[in-house]
């Protein structure tokens, strides 16, 4: 067993200096083992795709891990070779509007598949809106297309997306009221749609009830949907599981009484594979921190390899108080619990509770080339062990990833909900110890980011909402704060990424922002925090594409850029951290993904 390290966040700091808190060097840790690869096992095409500018046709396609190094890339229009490229895009400038595309590369003359036609800088993928409906209490509600996630679900090299429907009452945990049901469809990329789930009506709608991931657990090439389901939920297949006529609503709307299950489903079908009960589970309401309905419905989702060799299903409940994580695998055809880790155990102790955020990271923290679940103030061990905890109590935004390229390892940004606590950290993300941090600044500070925007400084840039300036990897004030603290997208051609907020994309610069993209016709989910459906790398060059649904929510956007780059790189999707944060990127208050390593 690895040993459980509880720090006092006090006890590492060195000095302060204009609200700034710099740590001191970690005294008894060791450093950090070489790191193992951290790949996946999915089998991915070259995700060709081919937009129309101004200038021509601009084509983009994914460079694979297992690409010979110094590849050439050919590429044919309409069956005959116009181009070489050593890297992973190409302007075809005079092109005809009606051309098709394939690339080969290496020993393969052309891609698998139907040749690529020539799209617009924006694609839509049609989806079906689920009819409407009236609550016990006569409220009617309306759909709109909400969080989106991708898989391979059918096995043939290209991501499908799976989608979740909200209703139009959707709530918080903290209201009161009547829902509609959730609903969970997936369509392939022309618009096919290959099935519904109908969570039924003892799930409640809201960011913090449904946390869905799509990754092939099993290793048939196939992605499976894991999510948390109740009596009542309709498969894919149209399939009840549990009872079809049980209603556990309460008079305000809450579900807390019936059982609760946790349901794998068949990626192609969407029936149910596996079905058992959820863990954790409900037990005594008040137990999680109030009694009406609040605490204990705090649910997070991810996907890790906690084995090393293949990935296990995480399933969460509770961060304010008492905090629940459950590791699952599903193998040939059956879930098994791996380990359960509690904070109200014997082994762990109250230094752990209350320590969660409203999102998860899955990250390899020690180099061991297992991953461990980063929940907020605190990190869990592949092993279901605590593996450290600094006290820093709850907060609204996470990131984590190899943002201080200087120092070995990874490190974890965070804010903080607590007013008698910082307002931000940086700290390490193997012991959590501080490596610096802001005052207090008495308030909630409910956004912050930190990722490398701006080339004037090495490193990850971090700011929040209510701490001034722009701040370098050591804490200190580099230049003015972005107008956004929201998403971070690579899109235009260098190593910094680009702020996402709402329906556009900005650069930063030290002077003011400047809008690259006004996404039109399309609208962000989740309220203020104004998220895209889904944010990742998922078609072309390792850029990433960014999905709004329509207004009318009769597709789903796909935005990708068609800015030329210089820069060559396997997918990112090809970086196990970066894949397992798109899995859990819906997860309750979403958050940008972060790979493992640092570009440049």
């Amino acid at each position: 067993m690895k040993p459980v390290k509880v720090l006092a966040a006090a006890s590492v700091l060195l000095a302060t200096a204009g609200g700034v808190v710099v740590a001191a060097q970690a005294d008894a840790a060791e450093p950090p083992p070489a790191p193992v690869a951290r790949g996946t096992t999915e089998k991915l095409d070259r995700g060709l795709i081919a937009m129309r500018t101004t200038t021509g046709t601009f084509l983009s396609w994914r460079q694979l891990g297992d690409d010979p190094a110094g590849a050439t890339y050919t590429v044919y229009r309409d069956g005959k070779a116009v181009a070489t490229s050593t890297v992973t895009n190409f302007t075809d400038a005079g092109a005809p509007a009606g051309a098709t595309y394939r690339v080969g590369a290496g020993v393969e003359t052309l891609t698998a598949g139907d040749p690529v036609r020539t799209l617009a800088a924006s694609q839509d993928v049609p989806i079906q809106i689920p009819a409407g409906g009236t609550t016990p209490d006569g409220v009617a509600y309306t759909y709109s297309a909400n969080d989106a996630s991708v898989g391979d679900l059918d096995g043939d090299g290209q991501w499908e997306i799976v989608l979740k429907w909200d209703p139009s009452n959707a709530k918080d945990n903290s209201q009161s009221g009547y829902t509609g049901n959730v609903f969970i469809d997936a369509y392939k990329l022309n618009g096919t749609r290959l099935w519904r789930i109908d969570l039924g009506r003892n799930i409640r709608a809201g960011a913090h009830y449904t946390q869905f991931q799509v990754f092939d657990y099993d290793g048939d090439g196939k992605a499976e949907v894991a999510m948390k389901t109740a009596d009542g939920t309709k498969d894919g297949g149209g399939t009840v599981i549990g009872s079809s006529s049980a209603d556990y609503r309460n008079s305000s709307g809450y579900i807390l009484t019936g059982p609760e299950y946790l349901t794998v489903f068949n990626g192609p079908t969407g029936r149910a594979a596996a079905t058992t009960n959820y863990v954790p589970a409900r037990g005594t309401v008040s137990s999680w921190g109030d009694s009406y309905g609040n605490r204990v419905d705090r649910f997070l989702a991810g996907t890790a390899y906690v084995t090393g060799s293949y990935p296990s299903i995480i399933m969460a409940r509770g961060y304010y108080t008492r905090s629940v994580v459950a590791a699952w695998d599903f193998r040939n055809g059956t879930l098994t619990r791996r380990w359960t880790f509690d904070s109200n155990s014997s082994t762990n102790g109250s230094a752990w509770a209350g320590q969660g955020n409203h999102q998860l990271s899955i990250a390899d923290v020690d180099g061991d080339g297992r991953d461990e679940i980063m929940y907020g103030a605190m990190a869990i061990d592949d092993n279901g062990n605590g593996l450290w905890t600094n006290g820093m109590g709850h907060g609204d935004a996470y990131h984590v990833g190899d943002l201080i390229p200087s120092r070995a390892g990874l490190e974890v940004f965070k804010v903080n909900e607590s007013t008698s606590k910082p307002a931000a950290w940086m700290g390490d993300a193997r012991t959590g110890q501080i490596i610096w941090q802001n005052a207090s600044c008495g308030c909630d500070n409910g956004r912050g980011v930190s990722a490398d925007i701006y080339a004037g400084s090495p490193g990850a840039e971090s700011w929040s909402s209510a701490v001034n300036g722009l701040l370098n990897t050591g804490g200190g004030t580099v230049g003015r704060k972005p107008g956004s603290a929201n998403f971070v997208i690579w899109w235009d051609g260098d190593a910094q990424r680009e702020l996402l907020d709402a329906t556009h994309i900005d650069k930063y610069g030290t002077g003011g922002d400047t809008r690259l993209l006004t996404a039109s016709g399309v609208h962000s989910n989740n309220g203020t925090k104004a998220t895209p459906s889904l944010q990742a790398d998922i078609l072309g060059d390792w850029r990433e594409e960014v999905i709004w649904p329509t207004s009318d929510n009769r597709a789903l956007r796909i935005y990708s850029t068609t800015d030329p780059t210089s820069i060559s790189r396997p997918s990112l999707m090809q970086d196990r951290q970066y894949r397992e944060a798109v899995a859990w990127q819906n997860t309750a208050y979403n958050q940008p993904p972060h790979p493992s390593f640092a570009l440049s």
